[in-house]
Order: structure tokens, then sequence, then C-alpha cells
């Protein structure tokens, strides 16, 4: 009966891991029978999944890598095939699941319903898992989502975080944000709030996160663990592997991997009226934000700030949400608790910096007029761990340099400019924001 039934979302790309996630998931499940899959597989010529096209209760939209559009396009087919279930449980191609996992999750969603939650839904980060070193490899933690921090084009990224005292809780703890990789939920959520097609990959959980808030939806994150998720994508093709501007004539519509994520960039800040973008420049549709909540409700509730790329010390401090908004008398007093933190990583490939008596980089922040906004260099011990690092022959040949300081106003260009011991000031190395 479609009353009982869970449809399970996975859009995956040339993943080996899909055929063991899916039978992972149906032997661990109380009743496998309530299992309705649709499989969005995006795959070379020669790679199959015959085995699973056998099983009845597993739909497949067989799509040729080359016409793939990104995750989110391949989400949003997959939501089209939704057909009434009572739930649905979104996943990615790589996971392994505890002993009857249904019966948990369900048991969470039906214990949020009864405190008087009308639509829960549950989503994290959960927690890890090496296909190399399975079952030893499994974090036995629950894991929740954290505010990262806002990139430079304007997405908010979230870090994983074990849930303080899981042990001792009863029950769910509230969320801030949505997870694309573990969301369960009611299957009505599938025609609410569906993935937006023209989105590409950044910017998917925070817009999906807010269009849920704003269309009912409680966000939670499950206290027990229901299921584990491979995070280090080895071994595994990703779509702008082969989406890249090399191969453009071989994608059905000529467009690559970097057209699509800065396009899926300035959709994200129209969405949130970033930087002085408007949001009614584009008919959203079944896209745009629900009629329960409005955007200002999240971002009270969150402690957000869209407008101003900012961020309240609650958040900062990993609080559960909702943050207190009601000790603010007045909207100005509200607006002026936010805090900016800028947070990037600087990528320099390791052959832009080949001396090995570096005793200092300058390391520099500018605004568009070219004014220096924050500078903090790495000094001699930090420039030998940066090199040491990315001259391992496993790494991936780029020096990593994070930087993070509170600002006004957002910078848009950064200088890295080395010092030797033996040639003094080097080429200076810049990128924009």
């Amino acid at each position: 009966m479609s009353n009982s039934k869970i449809f399970i979302q996975i859009a995956a790309y040339r993943d080996p891991q899909l055929i063991p996630t899916i039978k992972d998931c149906i032997a661990n499940a109380k009743n496998p029978e309530n299992l309705v899959f649709c499989i969005a597989w995006q795959h070379s010529p020669d790679e199959n999944i015959d085995e699973l096209k056998a099983m009845p209760n597993v739909k497949i939209i067989d799509i040729p890598h080359e016409q793939s559009k990104g995750a989110c396009w391949a989400r949003n087919l997959i939501q089209q095939k939704y057909d009434g279930e009572k739930y649905t449980l979104q996943l990615d191609s790589h996971h392994r699941f505890v002993k009857h996992w249904d019966e948990l999750v369900i048991g969470m969603y039906n214990q949020l319903k009864a405190k008087g939650h009308e639509k829960p839904l549950l989503t994290s980060y959960i927690p890890s898992f090496d296909p190399d070193n399975d079952p030893n490899g499994r974090v036995n933690t629950p894991w929740r989502m954290d505010f990262d921090r806002f990139i430079p084009e304007g997405a908010v990224f979230f870090l994983p975080a074990s849930i303080p005292d899981w042990e001792k809780l009863t029950e769910p703890v509230a969320s801030r944000f949505y997870s694309a990789h573990f969301c369960f939920t009611s299957g009505q959520f599938c025609k609410e709030v569906p993935h937006d097609p023209q989105y590409y990959f950044h910017g998917e959980e925070i817009s999906i996160a807010v269009r849920a808030f704003t269309w009912g939806y409680d966000l939670f994150h499950p206290h027990k663990i229901i299921a584990w998720h491979e995070y280090t994508r080895k071994g595994r093709t990703k779509h702008w592997d082969d989406h890249t501007g090399s191969n453009k004539e071989k994608l059905a519509d000529k467009k690559d991997w970097g057209e699509r994520n800065a396009e899926c960039h300035k959709r994200n800040r129209v969405l949130f009226s970033m930087d002085g973008e408007d949001h009614n420049t584009i008919n959203w549709g079944p896209y745009g934000f629900g009629p329960v909540r409005s955007l200002r409700d999240y971002e009270k509730y969150a402690g957000l700030h869209f407008g101003k790329r900012a961020v309240q010390q609650e958040t900062l401090d990993r609080k559960y949400p909702p943050n207190d908004f009601k000790k603010y008398s007045t909207d100005d007093e509200w607006e002026d608790s936010f805090t900016r933190v800028f947070k990037h990583c600087i990528d320099i490939q390791v052959e832009q910096v080949p001396l090995d008596d570096y005793d200092f980089w300058c390391v520099a922040f500018e605004r568009e007029n070219g004014e220096q906004l924050n500078r903090r260099d790495a000094d001699e011990s930090e420039v030998k761990n940066l090199l040491k690092n990315a001259r391992n022959p496993n790494g991936d040949k780029y020096i990593k340099l994070w930087r993070e300081f509170l600002c006004t106003d957002q910078p848009r260009k950064w200088v890295v400019w080395p010092h030797s011991k033996s040639k003094g000031w080097c080429d200076k190395i810049t990128g924009n924001l």
C-alpha cells in the first residue's frame, strides 16, 4: 500500500558503490517490501546495473553521462516519478545502513509528529564509513551540521560535528540546515520542495533548507545513527571530471560544469537577494519560497542574514535553533546583532612556489578599489608545513592556505606575496573573489 511505502531517491553518477548501497539498504530494512527506489543512473556505455533493473521495486532513469546536467537536475527528474508514497528518503549512491533502519527513522518521524510538528524533516551530514575498511571504519557517533562560512560566491557551507551527549538523548535535535545526502520526510516533499534543475551543486543545500522551512517543514537531526555515508569520493568519476571544457563538443548542450556552476551561484544569489540582486527578476514557480513562513522567519530562526552574508554569535557558538530573536526590541537592534565572518581557502599550485628558503609569505585580502582589508602573513613554520603537504607524492599538488577574519564588507581579491631569504620578494600570486 502506498500509505506505508518509502520513495527512495538516489542520483548516481558512474558510482560503483550504487549496487552495494541498494543491497545493504534492502538487507537491513525491517519491511523491504515497502521500499520503492528511483535511481537516476548517469553512466558510460561500459557501466551497467542490470542486476538492479531486474528488481520489481526499482525504477531506473537511464541517462548517458554526456547528457547529464548535474546532481540537482538528476534529483528533479527522480522527484517527477513520485507516486504518492507516504514517505521519501533522499540519499547519495554510497551508503550503509543500521539494522531495521526504516523502523527507526519512521519512529523518529512519528515521535516528532506526536509532539506537534506537522511536517518534520530528518536530515544531517550522517557519519562516515570506509568501503575499504567496512564495517570497522564506521564512525559510531551521530552527526549534526554546523555553520562554516559564506563562500565568496554566496553559498553557505556547513561542517559535520558530533552531537553532544547523544547517548542521553531521547528524541531528534533541531537543525538549521539540510543535507542532500540524507533527508527523510513526508513524500509530499517531492511536490512541495522539488530540486531546482538549474542549480548545479553549491547552493543546493542552503536553498532547500530555506525553501523547506518556508513550506512549514521543521528540520531535525537524528539523535541515533540510521545510516553511514562515504565522503572521500575515491575511485569515483565526478560530474565535473567529464564535463570539462575539453569535452564540450561531446556534451548534449555544449555547456561545461564551470558554466553551470557560475549560473547556479548567480541564481542562488538572486534567490536570497544577495549583493543587491533582485529576487523578483526571476519567476521562481515551484522553486521559490513557500507560503507558510518567510525568508526573514528563517533568518531569525537560524541566525543568518543573507543580505549581509552575516551570522549571529549563537549560530557560531553551535547552539541549537531557534535563535532568541525575541530579545531584540527593534528590527534595527536585530540587524546589528550580526557578525560578518569571512573564511576562505586560497588554492595555489605548488609549481608557483618552487623555492625552499621562504621566510614568510604576505597574505592579504583587498577591497574592490585595491585597499587592504585584512593581512595575516604565513610565517616560516606555516610555509614549511604548507609546502610539505602540497609536495607529498600522494597530495593534489595544491597549497591550501586558509584565512578567517571579521569584516564589514566582502573582499574582492586575495594576494599572496612570498619572500625568500636568498631572492627577497618573489612574484605576487593573486586571485579574484
